[in-house]
């Protein structure tokens, strides 16, 4: 790892204050994948900007079926909220299923969806639900914020505060998961609004990242059922293929975890 100097806020204010101040300056969360990617010396930021101190990014709120959660939030207290749990306990498996126990009491909701790995699990939550990404300049759509490969619509120096989303009157979450990282190798979340509309959102498949799949959306929002799913084509020539599986292999996966899905929900 390469020197870097540390730093510890207080507040969202001094957080951006002290990266704005230094020209290779990162924020930092839970440390998940910068921290390892520094002692790779992959990264070598000359300055790291401690988020997870900070009070104003931390806590849960449920009011009604409106849901948010703050960025500092670690996966282990999603998966512990007994108020998520009332309204949309998909999250709460979600969250419980992430890494290892190591990984789920420092890692974040807001570090992971800021980082935006393609095999990470919460980007498929996201846009599944529909969320908003809440940041300290402005409030943007799921659909909008996740780009690319380890791309997001953030701005220099933009730091995600929650993410708000209404929780839906289904949903659940499936992922065939890597042995060794438990990152997926094909998640797919599935979310039934109130007024009957389908989101089906895929991670870990993707060449281009998490995205939505419009045919298992129509095919659900017609006949909400395992059966529905398997009339669907899933195309593999978008999907990744890698040494851990062709994108044949990822295609079937997809078609399997929304069965398992819908079935669980």
């Amino acid at each position: 790892m390469y020197a870097t100097t540390y730093h510890r806020p207080a507040s969202i204010t001094d957080a951006v204050k002290l990266q704005s101040s230094f020209d290779e300056a990162k924020y930092v969360s839970g440390g998940m994948t910068l921290i390892p990617t520094m002692k790779q010396r992959l990264a070598a930021p000359s300055d790291l900007v401690d988020l997870r101190h900070i009070a104003e990014l931390k806590g849960i709120t449920v009011n009604g079926r409106r849901v948010r959660i703050g960025a500092g939030t670690t996966h282990h207290e999603v998966s512990t909220s007994a108020e998520i749990e009332a309204v949309c306990p998909a999250a709460c498996h979600l969250a419980a299923h992430i890494g290892d126990p190591h990984v789920r009491h420092m890692g974040t909701i807001g570090g992971s969806i800021a980082n935006n790995d393609p095999a990470a699990d919460y980007p498929a939550a996201m846009l599944a639900l529909d969320a908003t990404i809440i940041t300290n300049a402005r409030e943007i759509p799921a659909g909008d914020f996740f780009t690319g490969l380890f791309e997001t619509a953030l701005e220099d120096g933009e730091i995600v505060v929650a993410v708000a989303f209404d929780a839906p009157a289904k949903a659940a979450y499936a992922k065939f998961a890597n042995p060794a990282s438990r990152y997926a190798m094909a998640g797919v979340f599935v979310a039934k609004a109130e007024n009957g509309s389908v989101r089906v959102a895929v991670t870990g498949a993707g060449s281009n990242g998490v995205f939505r799949h419009a045919g298992l959306e129509d095919a659900l929002a017609a006949d909400w059922s395992a059966d529905a799913v398997s009339a669907v084509e899933v195309d593999a020539s978008d999907l990744l293929s890698d040494l851990h599986g062709s994108a044949e292999y990822r295609a079937n996966l997809v078609k399997v975890m929304a069965k398992r899905a819908v079935a669980a929900t």
